[in-house]
């Protein structure tokens, strides 16, 4: 249990004015208040509680789910949120998909892809317009899959609130810093750190420094845990001590809003007259957080050969198949390349899981040309790939020496289903028609008469 010694408090002030506070770990039960005594001890729904507050529960898992596995939270609001529950109207969703409805949205044919960095746009985005799905997989009704996409922001939300109710989303800005104003409190993010949404949870979103492009996996199964280390033992990776969770911080705030939520793949809206972000103490395990990547603790082979690139996963959302994740949230940081008589860089292989990655910054050693900051790339299920001609070449001639790389942040949205590409990101201008070219130059170098031992 972890109780912050000074609780923020709020009053009227604007959420959007309360620096970010924080509690360290991973799956902790936290309890927090904004207000001295605003927390209940000892039960969780009394009679009447202090400053005449409602108590609430969010539930993340279902009521029986085994202990080890079953979230909820206790939160004491100004409001029940059954006060947004107005009739809520279907709307628009742009460009947000959701599966398995993409199915036949793009007869794209089947390939390795890769796209160059999206323009930000230079109209008004919000959050929930901002949004564009590039690949869905699975099928939402089922909490079975994943969806990858991009996010542009170039508006604060203002009086705009919204909840994902098929699933968490964890975001990855590549530029621009962003504050999000939830239930649980506040959460900053800039790239190189990633912030989880929980599945339920309401939230909005302001700009920092400026417009925002960010990539988005929105989990439709069960939520992101911290992998199994197996022989790796209690540390490195990602630690538990790194991810923060937001002290309590209220908006008490009368005012004519707006509440999205995504429900079954579909938009829907409902007018409210107060803020939803008014929760002034709460206490439980189901909660948005954040982490810093850059905290990411890599471990790897010290002698030779290459180990599998699982040992990059900062947090993965299971299956019911043991070892075979929803989806798997894999990063590859700065670290040191130091095994003798091997082939450095990332091999050439066939892969049953499907793989979205992106590049926060830097360069990625597997494709030094072509692959930049703000792009994607997709290699699905059963799909070759492996390093492109030129990286070959250098990793097969180069001194191996201790090498650090430096600068670099990529980072893979990996999951059991192939994923299939929407027709939005089937006609992006910065699709790579040529992609399937950074292979053409691979030569054939067998030779049965000689023997090169290397």
């Amino acid at each position: 249990m972890n109780r912050p010694t000074k609780p923020q408090t709020a009053s009227s002030t604007p959420l959007s004015a309360i620096a970010a506070g924080y509690m360290s770990g991973f799956g902790n039960t936290f309890e927090t208040e904004a207000l001295p005594g605003a927390l209940p001890l000892g039960r969780n729904s009394p009679q009447r509680i202090a400053y005449g507050l409602y108590a609430e529960q969010l539930s993340g898992s279902a009521f029986t789910a085994p202990q080890m596995s079953n979230q909820r939270s206790w939160l004491y609001r100004i409001q029940p949120t059954v006060k947004h529950s107005r009739r809520y109207k279907k709307i628009g969703k742009g460009l947000i998909r959701t599966a398995p409805e993409a199915r036949d949205e793009s007869s794209l044919p089947l390939n390795q892809l890769r796209w160059g960095p999206v323009p930000i746009p230079t109209e008004p985005q919000t959050f929930v317009t901002g949004m564009r799905t590039v690949t869905t997989a699975g099928d939402v009704d089922t909490r079975a899959g994943m969806a990858s996409h991009l996010l542009f922001v170039t508006a604060s939300m203002t009086n705009e609130y919204f909840f994902n109710a098929d699933g968490e989303l964890l975001i990855v800005p590549q530029q621009g810093s962003m504050r999000f104003r939830t239930e649980f409190g506040v959460i900053d993010i800039e790239p190189g750190e990633i912030c989880v949404i929980p599945r339920g949870v309401i939230f909005s979103v302001e700009l920092i420094d400026g417009p925002i492009r960010a990539y988005i996996c929105e989990n439709y199964g069960g939520a992101f845990a911290l992998p199994d280390r197996g022989p790796i033992g209690a540390n490195c990776l990602a630690n538990a001590r790194d991810f923060l969770t937001p002290m309590a911080a209220y908006e008490d705030k009368d005012a004519p809003s707006t509440l999205y939520v995504k429900w079954c793949g579909e938009l829907y809206a409902t007018e409210i007259g107060q803020s939803p972000l008014d929760v002034v103490a709460w206490h439980g395990n189901y909660y948005p957080y954040k982490y810093d990547l850059r905290r990411f603790s890599p471990v790897g082979p010290i002698l030779f050969d290459h180990a599998d690139p699982s040992i990059y996963t900062v947090l993965t959302a299971p299956s019911e198949t043991p070892g075979t994740a929803n989806v798997d949230f894999v990063i590859f940081p700065e670290r040191w390349l130091v095994t003798e008589n091997t082939f450095r860089p990332p091999w050439y292989h066939r892969n049953i899981m499907s793989e979205f990655m992106g590049l926060i910054y830097g360069v990625y050693d597997a494709k030094p040309e072509g692959f930049v900051p703000g792009g994607m790339s997709l290699h699905n299920c059963m799909l070759p790939h492996g390093p492109d001609d030129q990286a070959f070449e250098q990793g097969s001639h180069v001194e191996l020496k201790p090498i650090k790389l430096t600068g670099t942040m990529a980072f893979m949205f990996e999951t059991r289903f192939p994923q299939r590409v929407t027709k939005y990101a089937a006609e992006l201008d910065t699709l790579h028609d040529d992609y399937l070219e950074c292979w053409t130059n691979l030569k054939k170098k067998f030779d049965p008469n000689q023997f090169d031992p290397g």
